[in-house]
């Protein structure tokens, strides 16, 4: 399967939306909910959420 997506900064690897890391099927991306990911992706994804919580509660 390959994609377009529009929020992707090639020249800066980085998911604009979210201002970080571009990682299909998190929160966010237009794949959400819409493709089976690996454990090793879902654990990933879960860590990158912990984090955004986390950042969110020190601001």
């Amino acid at each position: 399967m390959t994609f377009h997506c529009k929020n992707y900064d090639i020249e800066n690897d980085q998911y604009n939306k979210l201002k970080g890391e571009c990682v299909p099927a998190r929160k966010g991306c237009v794949l959400e909910g819409r493709m089976a990911v690996s454990e090793e992706l879902e654990e990933k994804i879960r860590k990158i959420n912990e984090e955004t919580a986390r950042q969110g509660k020190n601001s």
